[in-house]
């Protein structure tokens, strides 16, 4: 199994687009062996220390493979609605691992 943890960062005012791009992406991890393990969205009491800005949504991700991951990646129908992320995520951060 590989892990995937990502720090997403909201453009102002675009919360609702990026819903949008959720209802598509999250469930196209099916497809590849992924599932959704964790989706967080933190508010300022949630945080005991921090040095970085607040991320909207946390999301923790599994697949099986790399294989699997970089398929999701590929898919076609999730890359037709793109446009929907680019328009809603000012920046992510994308952590990958492994279990230990």
């Amino acid at each position: 199994m590989i892990y995937i943890t990502q720090l997403i960062y909201i453009i102002k005012g675009q919360e609702q687009v990026f819903d949008e791009f959720e209802s598509i992406a999250i469930p196209t991890f099916l497809k590849y062996n992924g599932r959704l393990l964790l989706r967080v969205r933190p508010t300022e009491n949630t945080f005991i220390e921090n040095h970085i800005n607040k991320p909207y949504e946390i999301h923790l991700v599994e697949f099986e493979t790399q294989q699997d991951f970089d398929n999701f990646k590929l898919d076609e129908e999730r890359k037709n609605f793109l446009h929907l992320k680019d328009q809603s995520i000012k920046a992510s951060i994308l952590i990958q691992g492994t279990k230990l």
